[in-house]
């Protein structure tokens, strides 16, 4: 079972639409990403899904907030969630790449439960570049 992050915490995953992989057909709501896809290659498809997923097969593979920030900067309004391995410490990092939520598996969610997770909802405010405006 997956648990859903956000801002708020842990919640169920309502999204019942499933997921296709990039190479589908265009006519579907969402697209699983993996991480080492190209951006640029799905520019074309942004505007008609609901939401994007992009997986990080490994806490330490950033290519994942990379994708998230260039499907922002390219114009993807929609839903746009991490899957995998992301830990409670990424989970500002997440949220600034321009993510709106985690999917985590019960195993992560038993070792880092959802105070941890809580504890870095405030994304906004401790953001370092912020600081160093001096905003």
């Amino acid at each position: 079972m997956s648990i859903i992050v956000t801002d708020t915490g842990f919640s169920e995953d309502n999204w019942t639409g499933g997921f296709a992989s990039p190479d589908c057909a265009n006519d579907v709501a969402a697209l699983d990403v993996p991480s080492d896809a190209d951006p640029h290659a799905l520019a074309n498809r942004l505007t008609g899904l609901d939401m994007i997923r992009i997986d990080f097969p490994s806490f330490a593979d950033g290519r994942g907030f990379t994708l998230a920030r260039q499907f922002r900067l390219m114009g993807y309004k929609g839903r746009l969630r991490a899957k995998g391995h992301v830990l409670a410490d990424q989970y500002a990092m997440a949220r600034r790449a321009g993510f709106d939520e985690v999917e985590i598996d019960d195993d992560l969610a038993a070792r880092q439960p959802e105070p941890q997770w809580l504890a870095r909802a405030d994304w906004q405010a401790h953001d370092y570049q912020s600081r160093l405006r001096g905003a």
